[in-house]
């Protein structure tokens, strides 16, 4: 026989056609089961254990990224508040010679008519920005707004009243500018 013949193969051991081999397979269950090594298995699960840390590290990256823009936001408020405040703190001492100003002339004079006026422009400036006078004459005592310079004894006034205010206090919002300095009955 050449080695043409040797190649082709009589009817009878001719492979299964397309058609014959999805008949079988449409047969034979849809599970298909695998052996493994033991190193293999080793190997699979360092891999999952790999994924699964780098998972972790991505999360844990995440968050700690959302935290520090959370932060950041937060300080650059802070920082344009507390801007802010330090801006406006010394106009208070301008605010205080006004007052002073005031005080030295007699109710009805044109000087102190025209110091009024001033000083109420200068209020209404400051409140534009935010800025309000803490409140203090005949109100309780807070340490937190005020600050205590004198104590007088008095009991026709109630305890840990503020009964006097030697200069007024101011704050934007919740943060103190300044201290309202006062004195309290005891």
């Amino acid at each position: 026989m050449s080695e043409q013949e040797k190649n082709i193969l009589p009817e009878e051991e001719v492979p299964e056609t397309a058609e014959t081999v999805e008949e079988t397979a449409a047969e034979a269950p849809e599970e298909v089961t695998y052996t493994l090594t033991a190193e293999q298995m080793a190997q699979m699960e360092q891999i999952a254990k790999s994924a699964a840390e780098q998972n972790d590290k991505y999360l844990r990256l995440a968050a700690e990224y959302d935290n520090y823009r959370k932060r950041t936001q937060r300080e650059k408020e802070n920082v344009y508040g507390d801007a802010k405040a330090d801006t406006i703190k010394p106009f208070l001492a301008v605010y205080d010679n006004l007052e002073r100003g005031i005080a030295q002339y007699a109710e009805g004079d044109v000087h102190r008519q025209g110091l009024e006026l001033i000083a109420k422009q200068f209020m209404e400036v400051l409140g534009k920005l935010g800025v309000t006078e803490i409140e203090a004459l005949g109100k309780p005592f807070d340490p937190e707004k005020h600050n205590a310079v004198m104590h007088v004894e008095d009991e026709a006034i109630e305890e840990s009243t503020v009964v006097e205010v030697f200069q007024k206090g101011f704050a934007i919002g919740e943060k103190v500018l300044r201290f309202s300095m006062v004195k309290v009955a005891n």
